[in-house]
């Protein structure tokens, strides 16, 4: 009978401890935006929490590292992502976020891009914004889904 409540009271010590399960688990995850126009892929790195002015760990923001592959014409970038009702956010001013011809080769637009995706499913969306679009295009904004996947 001892043991019975023993290991009842572990289960219950460990439902208690347990992390939170809008923890994101820090590692490496590729980017997926199949809705954009970019011959890219990234690797973000989120390795890290970001830690405060006296070094101690945030538990609401993590560090990444946008590591574009190929890297000609793609922004790398070190950003917070911060932590919000279980949703992150994280903003990047890409120089060439809009491309526009050809996709290669083709001129490029600057685009101010606001990530937020849920912790636990990994899905967001990207909202891109641009002040002029393609070929004298008004400015605007584009919507893409994305997931990411733990590698």
């Amino acid at each position: 009978m001892k043991s019975v409540v023993a290991i009842a009271a572990l289960l219950v010590a460990g439902l208690v401890s347990a992390p939170s399960a809008s923890a994101m688990t820090l590692g490496n995850y590729l980017l997926h935006i199949p809705d954009r126009r970019d011959f890219h892929t990234y690797v973000w790195s989120m390795i890290a929490p970001c830690r405060n002015p006296d070094n101690s760990k945030r538990q609401d923001c993590i560090d990444v590292d946008t590591l574009p592959q190929p890297i000609a014409k793609a922004v790398y970038s070190q950003i917070e992502a911060m932590l919000a009702d279980n949703r992150y956010t994280m903003v990047i001013d890409d120089p060439f976020g809009l491309r526009c011809g050809d996709i290669y080769y083709g001129p490029t637009i600057p685009t101010h891009d606001v990530y937020t995706w849920d912790a636990t499913s990994l899905t967001g969306e990207l909202v891109s914004s641009f002040a002029a679009g393609c070929d004298g295009a008004p400015g605007g904004q584009l919507t893409y889904p994305f997931f990411l996947t733990r590698m």
